[in-house]
């Protein structure tokens, strides 16, 4: 299946580490990450999942929920996570789903045969409250995810939705963002009582706080 941005995320039930889910049910009004690992006791994959682990304490702030996937069973799971605590200092803190048949893997388009049909590739998924998938990306097995890039697209989602901007090249939150060629002046002066800077006509620069 092919995922397209805009699209209402599949739902599907599936084991997990913290018990049966439906994923629509359990996202609920929650933003969400959902990120797929090739295999269970993978070097790379592990340090993903412990990176992932300290982090959410970030996530929670932001009103995102995490859940992962492997193509793996839970008692394998299981003792996955015991080495991630062991190795990496921080034990899972959030669902792991177990997907030995692949069904979530082919619904979300997570096995690319050309690359390893034999396992999933490292797909990344942000979903929004509207269940709509908002951002995804693919790695390839060999290659560890930056979760700083996750965060920081999140926060530009979640202001631009906020706010009605866009969020230029290596934003980062507490910098200027723009204001969408969409709006005309007359309703960026009601949007954006503070003023901007018009660097060209289609280029207007203004402060905003999340």
């Amino acid at each position: 299946m092919t995922i397209q941005l805009g699209q209402v995320a599949p739902d599907f039930e599936a084991e997990t580490t913290h018990g049966k889910i439906r994923f629509h049910e359990w996202l609920g009004n929650a933003w969400g990450v959902l990120f797929s690992h090739p295999k269970d006791f993978t070097p790379v994959c592990t340090t993903e999942l412990g990176e992932t682990a300290r982090l959410k304490p970030e996530f929670d702030r932001r009103g995102v929920k995490v859940i992962g996937l492997s193509v793996d069973s839970l008692d394998r799971h299981a003792g996955w996570e015991a080495d991630i605590a062991d190795t990496q200092g921080h034990a899972v803190n959030f669902p792991m789903i177990a997907d030995p048949e692949k069904k979530v893997a082919a619904l979300y388009g997570m096995v690319h045969p050309e690359a390893d049909p034999s396992i999933t590739v490292r797909t990344v998924f942000v979903i929004d409250p509207a269940k709509k998938v908002r951002l995804f990306m693919v790695y390839p097995p060999s290659t560890g995810r930056n979760f700083d890039e996750i965060l920081r697209v999140i926060d530009s989602l979640q202001l631009t939705d906020g706010k009605k901007v866009a969020t230029p090249v290596n934003w980062r939150p507490g910098d200027r963002a723009i204001i969408p060629p969409s709006i005309p002046d007359e309703q960026a002066k009601a949007l954006f009582p503070q003023g901007w800077e018009a660097e060209r006509p289609y280029l207007r620069w203004v402060e905003v706080k999340a």
